[in-house]
């Protein structure tokens, strides 16, 4: 690895300075940006008014070792989202391998590889479902924060300051990148510019744990006009699978 460090000549570390100066400069505004809430605001409006829409993201999530040592690990999702009360979330990679099934009455989490799914009775709409999912079974649906119809109210909780970073390309995208501040997390959004404002990035830092690991999740695919059947959001176990029981949070 140190060898690999040493072959940058006095070039590449002047092109590298030449780069990162600008950025190490940037200053943090204080307060709000009222252009970057209302970037953020035309974003959630335009994906809460989709009636169905699919996507597929890329995952990664740090976890940070005793010993101060951050490993990444990585997965993939497939989302399918029918409003008000369908959704359905196929994830597999280093540490899932789930498939996610809500109805509109009940949840069921499906683990293929070792053939166990659990159900439990839902509410009755796709935001009363994430909420039930993330505050009694400690589950949170992929990109859930981004497909519930209250995002803006559910991202700006507790946001002390934001401002536009500039603009950005992700998967071959045009975006403006948005930053903001909360005062246990950071997180910033990269959002497509143009009629369609759909979210194509989420990098989620926690500061109140040691070394701010992060989560991000990059939509690599939205598709607005998908097509879904009546076996896209219900679940049917398949042979040999054996159904066990979600474990609820203890209350506090």
């Amino acid at each position: 690895m140190q060898s690999t460090f040493r072959t940058l000549g006095a070039a590449g570390l002047a092109a590298l300075v030449t780069l990162v100066a600008p950025l190490a400069a940037l200053a943090q505004p204080a307060g709000i940006d009222p252009q970057a809430t209302k970037l953020l605001k035309a974003s959630t409006d335009f994906v809460a008014s989709q009636k169905q829409f699919g996507a597929d993201t890329r995952n990664s999530l740090e976890v940070v070792l005793t010993s101060g040592q951050k490993i990444q690990f990585a997965h993939t999702a497939r989302l399918s989202v029918q409003r008000p009360n369908k959704l359905r979330a196929d994830r597999t990679g280093d540490l899932v391998e789930q498939s996610f099934y809500y109805d509109g009455k009940s949840l069921t989490l499906h683990s293929p590889g070792e053939k166990y799914y659990a159900t439990v009775a839902a509410p009755g709409t796709l935001e009363e479902m994430l909420e039930f999912a993330r505050n009694k079974l400690d589950i949170v649906a992929p990109a859930g924060d981004l497909i519930n119809k209250n995002a803006y109210d559910v991202l700006m909780t507790d946001v002390t300051q934001g401002f536009v970073v500039g603009k950005s390309v992700v998967e071959g995208v045009r975006c403006d990148h948005l930053a903001f501040r909360a005062p246990h997390v950071d997180w910033q959004i990269w959002i497509q510019e143009g009629k369609e404002p759909l979210p194509r990035k989420l990098v989620i830092t926690t500061r109140d744990m040691a070394n701010a690991p992060q989560f991000s999740v990059v939509i690599t695919k939205w598709n607005l006009k998908p097509t879904f059947n009546a076996r896209t959001f219900g679940f049917t176990p398949p042979s040999g699978a054996k159904q066990v029981a979600f474990v609820p949070l203890a209350k506090q």
